[in-house]
C-alpha cells in the first residue's frame, strides 16, 4: 500500500526551534537577517534590517521579499527572481556569497551590499533559506576614493618620469646660473623687455641670430614667471621630422604607428602650468603650424592616435633666427599664427653690435671653463681682449664660447692669450639662405632679367628648365608677385 502523500513542512514550522531561543541574540546583531520558506515569503525580520530598507517587519512578513527589496539591479533594468542568488539556494541547497549587488530600500534609493544565502534543513530536508547582509556603501565609496588616488598617482608618476627625463637631458649641458651679460644700450633694452613681460601669459616671440642666446632669454622670462615653480620644457622644432615632431609636442597613444609600443605624453602636457619653449619654430610644418594654432587658441588638443580632448595651461615662448614675416610671404609659415605668436617680440642684438660686452662675457665665461676644464684661469690678456674686440663673430656669443674654450685647453698659465683670430668676413644679417629662400631668389632674378615674361621660347620657365605651369605654381607658393618690368 503506498504511503499517503506528505507535503513539504513549511519552513515557518520549522523556525520555532531555530528562531524563538536565539530571538534576542539575532534582533541584536548589526547585519541584517532575512529568512524565507520555501516560496520565498519571509518569516523572520530583524530590526537592523528593518534600519537599513526601511520595511518594517510587518509590512514583509508572508510577503515576497525579492519584489520589496531586490527588483532591479544597480543600474535600474530588471532582476528576474530566477536570477537571484537566495532563491537559487531555495532550489538547490547551494550557499552563495555576493558582494556586487543591491538592496533597495522603500524610499526607492539602493545601497550596495555584501550578503550571504545559507540554506536551512530540518531532518535532512531543505526547509528555508537565511540571508544575512551589510551595507557595504562607505567600503565601496573607500574603494572608488582609493582607485582614484592610485590612478592619480599613476599620472602624476608618469609625469615626473617624462619631466625627469626631458630635464636631465635639458641639464646636462647646461651650468652655472642664469644671467645675461652686458651693459651695453641693446642688452639694457632687451632686459627692460624680459621685465614688462615675464610675469605676464603673454606668448613672446624671441628674434635674434643664431648663437646669440634666444634659450638664454626664454628661461630667464620664465624664471621671472609666476610659474617658476612649474616646469619649462623645451622642443627644437628644427631636430625632427615632421611626423615625429607632432608626436614630440603632442604625445601619441599605443599602437599609433610602428614603434608606438605604449602611451607617451607630448611636451604640452608636460609643461602644463609652466612655460614650452618652441626654438625654431619657422620649422614647423604647415600642418603641426595648425595643431599649434589651435592649441594657442583653445589650450585644447589629442595625442596622435588618441580622440581623446586634453586641456592644457601652458604659456608659449617662440624662437626663430628667420624672418617670420618673410616666410609668411613665400607661404612657408600661416599668417594667423605669426601674429598669435608676436604678441610681444624680443630681438636678441648680435655680438658684433655690442662689443664693448665682450669683457663682461669673457668674466662670466671664464669660470665655467675653469671648472669643466680644471683650469685656473684668471682673465684674458689685453692684447687677446682687443682682438677679440676686433672680430665681426659670425656665429655671436656660442662662438665666443667655443673659441675661449679651445684657447683654454691651450692655456699653460693663468692668463690666457688668444692665438690667430679667424680671418675676417663683413658682418653677416642672417643665416644661409634656405631652399625655398634660395629659390624665390633664383626664379625672381630670372624674372626680371627676362622682364617678367613666363612662357615662350623667352620666357623664365624655358630658362629654368620647368613647364610655365609648375613656375606659377612656385611663384605663388613663395610669393613671388609681378612686377612692371624695368
Amino acid at each position: 500500500m503506498s504511503q499517503p502523500k506528505q507535503t513539504p513542512e513549511p519552513a515557518s514550522a520549522a523556525y520555532p526551534s531555530f528562531l524563538p531561543e536565539n530571538t534576542l541574540l539575532l534582533n541584536a546583531v548589526g547585519e541584517g537577517i532575512y529568512g524565507f520558506d520555501l516560496a520565498g515569503n519571509a518569516v523572520f525580520i530583524n530590526p537592523a534590517a528593518e534600519r537599513m530598507t526601511g520595511w518594517k517587519n510587518a509590512e514583509l512578513l508572508g510577503k515576497n521579499i525579492h519584489e520589496c527589496h531586490h527588483h532591479s539591479h544597480a543600474d535600474g533594468s530588471h532582476y528576474p527572481r530566477e536570477d537571484c542568488p537566495i532563491f537559487n539556494t531555495l532550489k538547490d541547497g547551494i550557499a552563495r556569497e555576493i558582494d556586487q549587488d543591491v538592496f533597495w530600500r522603500k524610499d526607492g534609493s539602493s545601497f550596495p551590499v555584501h550578503y550571504t544565502s545559507t540554506p536551512v534543513y530540518k531532518d535532512n530536508k531543505l526547509v528555508g533559506v537565511v540571508a544575512i547582509f551589510r551595507d557595504i556603501s562607505i567600503q565601496k565609496q573607500t574603494e572608488a576614493s582609493l582607485r582614484q588616488a592610485l590612478s592619480q598617482v599613476q599620472a602624476l608618476s608618469e609625469r615626473l618620469t617624462s619631466e625627469n627625463h626631458y630635464l636631465q637631458a635639458e641639464l646636462a649641458d647646461k651650468s652655472g646660473d642664469m644671467g645675461i651679460s652686458g651693459k651695453s644700450p641693446a642688452i639694457q633694452e632687451m632686459l627692460k623687455q624680459i621685465q614688462l613681460v615675464a610675469n605676464t601669459d603673454s606668448t613672446v616671440l624671441i628674434c635674434g641670430e643664431n648663437g646669440t642666446g634666444k634659450e638664454l632669454v626664454a628661461r630667464n622670462l620664465h624664471r621671472l614667471s609666476h610659474r617658476r615653480d612649474k616646469p619649462m620644457i623645451s622642443v627644437n622644432c628644427a631636430a625632427f621630422s615632421a611626423a615625429l615632431l607632432e608626436s614630440e609636442l603632442f604625445g601619441h597613444e599605443k599602437g599609433a604607428f610602428t614603434g608606438a609600443t605604449h602611451r607617451r605624453k607630448g611636451r604640452f602636457e608636460l609643461a602644463d602650468g609652466g612655460t614650452l619653449f618652441l626654438d625654431e619654430v619657422a620649422e614647423l610644418s604647415l600642418q603641426a603650424q595648425s595643431k599649434l594654432l589651435r592649441v594657442i587658441q583653445e589650450q585644447t588638443f589629442e595625442r596622435v592616435g588618441g580622440s581623446d580632448t586634453l586641456k592644457v595651461d601652458i604659456r608659449l615662448v617662440a624662437a626663430s633666427h628667420h624672418n617670420l614675416l618673410k616666410r609668411v610671404e613665400q607661404g612657408l609659415f600661416r599668417m594667423d599664427l605669426f601674429y598669435r605668436l608676436n604678441v610681444f617680440p624680443i630681438n636678441v642684438p648680435p655680438l658684433r653690435e655690442r662689443l664693448g660686452d665682450i669683457p663682461n662675457l669673457v668674466a662670466d665665461i671664464l669660470p665655467k671653463l675653469n671648472h669643466k676644464l680644471g683650469k685656473k684661469i684668471r682673465a684674458v690678456s689685453q692684447k687677446g681682449l682687443a682682438k677679440l674686440a676686433s672680430y665681426t663673430w659670425p656665429g655671436n656669443v656660442r662662438e665666443l664660447q667655443n673659441l675661449l674654450e679651445r684657447e683654454a685647453i691651450l692655456a699653460q698659465g693663468e692668463l690666457l692669450h688668444i692665438g690667430t683670430m679667424p680671418s675676417t668676413s663683413p658682418p653677416q644679417t642672417g643665416a644661409l639662405p634656405t631652399l625655398a629662400e634660395a629659390e624665390a631668389a633664383l626664379i625672381l632674378r630670372t624674372l626680371k632679367q627676362l622682364n617678367w615674361r613666363i612662357a615662350g621660347d623667352k620666357g623664365a620657365a624655358r630658362l629654368l628648365g620647368v613647364p610655365p605651369s609648375t613656375l606659377r605654381s612656385r611663384m605663388q607658393k613663395l610669393g613671388i608677385q609681378r612686377q612692371a618690368p624695368e
